[in-house]
This record gives C-alpha cells, structure tokens and sequence, in this order.
C-alpha cells in the first residue's frame, strides 16, 4: 500500500503533466497558475488511497482523482472573485483574478471544470462522470445557501458545500475499481463523515463556523467525533484501509 505522500507525488506529476485541451489556447495559463498555487491535495489522496483499498492500483485512479482535484480548484478560482469572497490571496499567492483579471479568472475556472469531466469520463462507464456531477451540483447548492444565508441547518450547509467532493473523492474511485453498487454502502458511510470532519477542524483553525456556533472546545469536540465515526465506518469495510485511517488520523490532528 502506497503511503499518502507518495500518493500527493503521484497527483502533483499527474497533474504537471496533464495536457491540457489544445482550443483553451493561451487560457491554459490561468488554468495551470490555478493548479500551481499549493493546496494539500487532500481529495485525490483520499480517492487513490480508495482506489487502491478496493483492489486496483492507483495509477487507474489518477484521471478520476485529478478530476475531484480539478472540480475543487475550480470552485475556488469562482470563489475568489470579487462578485463572491472578493480575495486577491489564495495561499500565499494572488488569486486568479487578482493576477489575471476578472474575466480571464472566470474562463479559467470554466476550463477548470470542463476538464474535470474530460477525465472522468476517459473510464468505460458513465458512473464516474455522474458521481461527480452530482457532487459538483451540490457543492454549487451549497455555495447558493451560504452567499444567501438561506440554509436550513449548519448541517446541510456543510454536508453541500465541503462534504459532497469528500464523498465524490470515496465515490468515483469505488465505480474506478468496479466495486459493485451493493457492496458500496459501508465505504460511502465513511466519504460522508470526510467533509464533517474537515470543515469542523478548518473551523477551529478559522476561529469560524463551527467555533462561533460551539465554541472551540465544542468544535474540537464535535471533530473527534466526526473522526472516531470516519474510524468506526473503515473498521466495517472488508478491506485493507490502513492508509485511508491515516488520511482520517491526520485530517483530525492538523493545526494548519
């Protein structure tokens, strides 16, 4: 079993290499800046390390996970803009919009996507376009009920705009190693507390969300649940997923 680091290498010379479609002619730029500018890669591990939990080796992987990755940087670069979040950072850096300009930043996440769903749909079956699709559209309901302030619960919210590409990262690489739909259900219980698990802790770090609603003794709380659950679910999982409790134990320790 590959180690999540050496599964972040694999991710990061993917996606160096991934060529980008030829029609975006000088867009690509902003689309490779948006893909150059850090980030911890925390959903295409989780989906290589699924992948290979279920039996294939994560190099078949790679296009699905590239594409959950692709997904998020796209709905970054959009909430970057000045019509949403309005930042001119993104970590450390300036945001697309910030060194490119509105306009370009827009196209750039467009692309962004559109590439997404060229690589998930390179696989033989459909399931992995439509795994992430659905994922996609929820993430964007999610973003709606955050800008609007019309969410029915802190639980929804979350569950839409951070979980649904958690759960996508544990979805696609189940349809990757042709997992049967029947025997899906122990490993989607455990994407499902990923996105919790995430945001709490962002949170913390924020000093935001969960912190303001808890407490920070509350949200820490409520992370360790949320991990203690995301353990409990691998544990029901036929399957060596060692790698994967180690993706969870880190997610729920991390201080940045």
């Amino acid at each position: 079993m590959h180690k999540p680091d050496e599964l972040r290498s694999l991710v990061e010379s993917y996606l160096g290499d991934l060529a980008l479609t030829p029609e975006l002619h000088g867009q690509a730029e902003a689309v490779r800046y948006a893909l150059t500018m850090g980030g911890k890669r925390v959903r295409p591990v989780i989906c290589l390390a699924t992948a290979e939990a279920a039996g294939v080796e994560p190099e078949r992987a790679l296009p699905a996970a590239a594409a959950v990755e692709l997904v998020h940087n796209f709905s970054l670069v959009h909430d970057d803009l000045p019509a949403l979040d309005n930042d001119s950072m993104r970590r450390g850096n300036p945001s697309v919009w910030a060194s490119h300009g509105e306009a370009i930043a827009i196209l750039a996440g467009d692309a962004l996507l559109a590439e997404a769903f060229r690589l998930a749909l390179s696989y033989p079956t459909p399931a992995v376009g439509r795994e992430l699709a659905q994922a996609t559209l929820g993430m964007i309901g999610g973003q709606y009920l955050d800008i609007t302030a019309t969410a029915p619960d802190e639980g929804t919210l979350h569950r839409l705009k951070t979980g649904c590409l958690f759960s996508a990262s544990v979805g696609v690489a189940l349809w990757v190693a042709d997992v049967p739909e029947r025997e899906q259900a122990p490993w989607r219980a455990f994407g499902d507390e990923l996105g919790l698990l995430f945001q709490i802790v962002d949170d913390v770090l924020d000093d935001d969300g969960y912190v303001l609603t808890h407490g920070a003794d509350g949200a820490r709380a409520l992370a360790d649940e949320a991990a203690d659950r995301a353990q409990s679910r691998l544990a029901d999982i036929p399957a060596d997923t060692s790698v994967l409790s180690e993706i969870v134990a880190v997610l729920a320790a991390r201080t940045f």
